[in-house]
């Protein structure tokens, strides 16, 4: 007989390669738009710099300790331009905000330890917590609430398994987090934010990754503060957990070829560090940028009379900060298919996230769900739709922009 070498539970899935090749062959200029990607060339004096650095010998394995010259860049932002101390031993920088997140479930989950998140999350929360061995946790939001986080269901979500809760800094807009930080302190919770589309958002003053225990941030390209690649980094309120995470992110040795722990490669490389070293500089600028894009795009649409067809972000009153990682709207009536295909067809970049819930996902199947289950985070995937609000983007982009859906709901 002769013998399968892929693991069941992979059989029946595609890889889609082929699939997409064979589709997407007949078509010229195609803009991919499936993971959020930029369509545009980084600067040529960021590239430029990078160069300069690998060519100084910055090409070999990292710091297992974490790039010094990038944490030291971090610390310097964080207290010239958040006004917060943070000291270099509460930082850690990793190969992305995912596997940031991964340590973190790593360092701190039991088996059948229950970890909270609030849906619609980020579809590999659950995969992360359940490889740590730790059961993921829904409680759901809803529209009508500008889901926000229900203080009720959170309490009702906890059990005496309950080790942590995960809120998410969505779309560049910080949590409610008083209510969450209370419960957790009362009932002994771990707190990690997902701040990975968050740097430098603000909730009531404090900056979004450093009022919980754990902070994850992303470095990935199209992120406020992108790098060359994947990248990215956990805060943490103590040098103690830090420390473990360190561990677990260099194959679980400390010191070196001394193995405490199964871990993983899992840092940052020199090139990324370089690269972010610099662009660290400007990220208070760019935010400054996106956030008047932001409010010049409201102005726009609400003077083009569509305002009745699509729903805008709002900000939450205990934002103190939005730094627009995305300006995500709500497309109404089952036309958000046709304004993103016009929007295409004018060259204009926009994406969808997410266009598949967590439940309906081929990789959950076996969580039971049907179409219909949970509806609100269906209706969001059908209406949801990121329009461009990059820092150099013009007047006349945006006002292009809004035209250009305005004829394609008329």
């Amino acid at each position: 007989m002769k013998r399968n070498f892929i693991a069941k539970r992979f059989q029946s899935a595609g890889t889609g390669l082929t699939l997409d090749t064979a589709a997407l062959a007949k078509y010229k200029d195609i803009v991919d738009l499936s993971i959020g990607d930029t369509d545009f060339t980084t600067d040529e004096a960021i590239i430029s710099a990078a160069f300069r650095d690998a060519k100084a010998g910055h090409t070999h394995y990292g710091d297992p300790k974490g790039d010094p010259e990038l944490i030291s860049a971090v610390c310097k932002a964080w207290e010239e331009d958040f006004d917060q101390t943070l000291p270099r031993d509460h930082v850690l920088v990793s190969a992305s905000s995912c596997l940031g997140m991964s340590l973190a479930m790593f360092a701190i989950l039991d088996p059948g330890d229950e970890v909270i998140v609030f849906s619609p999350y980020f579809a590999l929360y659950r995969a992360q917590i359940e490889l740590a061995g730790g059961v993921c946790v829904d409680v759901p939001t809803y529209a009508e609430e500008d889901y926000a986080i229900s203080e009720e269901r959170l309490r009702a979500a906890i059990t005496p398994r309950t080790k942590a809760i995960i809120p998410v800094h969505l779309f560049g807009q910080a949590a409610d987090m008083d209510p969450i930080m209370e419960i957790a302190k009362k009932h002994n919770l771990i707190v990690i934010e997902d701040a990975a589309q968050a740097i430098g958002a603000e909730y009531k003053g404090q900056r979004a990754g450093a009022i919980g225990d754990y902070g994850c941030f992303s470095f990935f390209p199209s992120k406020n503060l992108g790098g060359f690649g994947d990248g990215g980094m956990v805060t943490a309120n103590s040098a103690e957990r830090i420390e473990r995470l360190k561990i677990f992110r260099n194959h679980g040795m400390n010191p070196k070829y001394y193995h405490h722990f199964v871990g993983g490669n899992f840092r940052l490389d020199a090139l990324q560090a370089a690269v972010l070293s610099i662009k660290l500089k400007h990220l208070d600028a760019w935010t400054g940028g996106r956030q008047k894009n932001a409010e010049e795009y409201r102005r726009i649409f609400a003077a083009s009379g569509i305002g009745d067809k699509v729903v805008l972000p709002s900000e939450a009153p205990y934002t103190t900060r939005h730094i627009y990682n995305q300006f995500s709207i709500l497309v109404k009536d089952g036309r958000r298919n046709a304004v993103k295909a016009a929007l295409q067809a004018a060259n204009i970049g926009c994406d969808i996230y997410y266009p598949v819930p967590l439940h309906m996902q081929e990789c959950f199947a076996g969580l039971g769900c049907r179409k219909g289950d949970l509806p609100v985070s269906e209706t969001v995937a059908d209406e949801i739709l990121a329009l461009p609000i990059y820092p150099e983007s013009t007047t006349a982009m945006r006002e292009y922009v809004v035209e250009t859906i305005g004829n394609a709901l008329k």
